[in-house]
């Protein structure tokens, strides 16, 4: 079984500029490639695979125009895994399960520099508190002994090293050993997904909503300040006619840039931490199944007065990593369907109140006087629905 372990890392100053190099390298090839697919598409009518491109590239195109040639002094490694990104792209599109690939702007781009282990002999080493990476060599670990060593047997087949915010984190991939199946107990958990709670539980747990906390509206606050600054400073940018004064400001722009960064990091990183313990404890109950409500994430944020708090409760980053864990657990996986009726059923006689208003926070049914918390009867309606799908 393959898992991936991703954790900060503290690299020098040399492996700072290696990286940053590998990375703009990697965007540039990405690009030339679209590039490159698009001309001579409407030259020859032909598409040029990613093999093909990297055999042009590093045979014909960089031999004779040696102004290229930078493109070899950094990890083939990851150049081919760019151009073969490109081409993953490429097929999405084809197969019409994206859009037509987008460039990679320079400061608003997910690209990665790539390694892997070749063979037996060029090994990834990693210790308790150092990491052995190609090309850059040993790396400390801010995170002291979260990834399985190679003392201990495992091996890791490959990773990446990612800068964002201007921190630096690798995710290597490990072949661990399979687990023994836990024992399941004999019940489900009806999981209800809302803007006002994050999340209310059959099993009586309610994860209330983080970005309602003191601690994520001072950060907002801050947020929104420097971002104020931002803006301010790119209006002066535009009224400044003096060159020496357009330079400093350029610099203090990228100085303020790197501040909304990373406050727009730091509270990603708290709401990603809070699903992930929201999931862990979920799936630590052990139940025999969990059901969802397969909800319409994509109409839900055409309201413009709700766009914001759907996207920051993230809901679909919590069914994809709860995915994962119930097939780790060998948990079942239950989605009912976005039309079905959880909120508005009576729990208790199964009547439909279809004059329920979203302000009713308090379900209270006409027919046997049954009265709950709105979300709580979904989850449990949810919990007991026999029509679903399995994820």
């Amino acid at each position: 079984m393959l898992k991936s372990f991703k954790t900060e890392i503290n690299p020098t100053a040399e492996q700072k500029h290696k990286v940053n190099r590998t990375i703009g390298t990697c965007r540039f090839v990405y690009n030339f490639y679209l590039a490159h697919n698009r001309k001579i598409y409407e030259q020859e009518n032909r598409f040029v695979s990613g093999y093909d491109f990297s055999i042009w590239l590093n045979n014909d195109y960089i031999p004779n125009n040696p102004e290229f040639a930078w493109i070899k002094e950094v990890s083939s490694k990851s150049v081919k895994q760019s151009i073969m990104n490109a081409q993953k792209a490429f097929k999405n599109f084809f197969d019409k399960k994206a859009s037509f690939p987008k460039w990679k702007k320079k400061n608003n781009s997910d690209v990665k520099m790539y390694f892997v282990r070749t063979d037996s002999k060029a090994m990834i080493f990693c210790e308790r508190h150092r990491l052995k990476i190609p090309t850059l060599g040993w790396v400390r670990l801010k995170e002291k002994g979260y990834i399985p060593t190679s003392k201990d047997g495992y091996i890791i087949k490959s990773g990446t090293v990612s800068c964002k915010a201007g921190r630096y984190y690798v995710s290597v991939l490990i072949e661990m050993p399979e687990n023994e199946k836990p024992v399941l107990n004999n019940f489900g958990i009806g999981v209800d997904l809302g803007v006002k709670d994050f999340a209310v539980c059959s099993n009586g747990k309610v994860y209330k909503n983080i970005n309602k906390s003191s601690h994520i509206r001072k950060l907002e606050k801050k947020l929104n300040r420097e971002q104020r600054r931002l803006s301010r400073k790119y209006e002066s940018l535009k009224k400044s006619k003096n060159n020496l004064k357009g330079e400093v400001t350029r610099q203090n722009i990228r100085k303020q840039k790197l501040k909304v960064q990373k406050l727009h990091h730091r509270l990603d990183c708290i709401r990603t931490d809070y699903i992930n313990k929201a999931i862990s404890e979920l799936v630590k109950t052990k139940p025999m199944w969990i059901t969802l409500e397969d909800l319409n994430i994509r109409g839900m944020m055409k309201n413009r007065h709700l766009s914001k708090a759907v996207a920051q409760q993230k809901f679909f980053e919590f069914r994809t990593k709860l995915t994962e864990k119930c097939k780790e657990y060998s948990i079942e996986l239950r989605l009912v369907d976005r039309f079905y009726p959880s909120s508005k059923l009576c729990y208790n006689c199964g009547c439909v109140k279809s004059d329920l208003k979203l302000s009713d926070r308090i379900y209270v049914c006409s027919e046997c006087g049954y009265m709950a918390d709105r979300d709580f009867n979904a989850s449990l309606n949810l919990r007991d629905c026999l029509t679903y799908q399995i994820a």
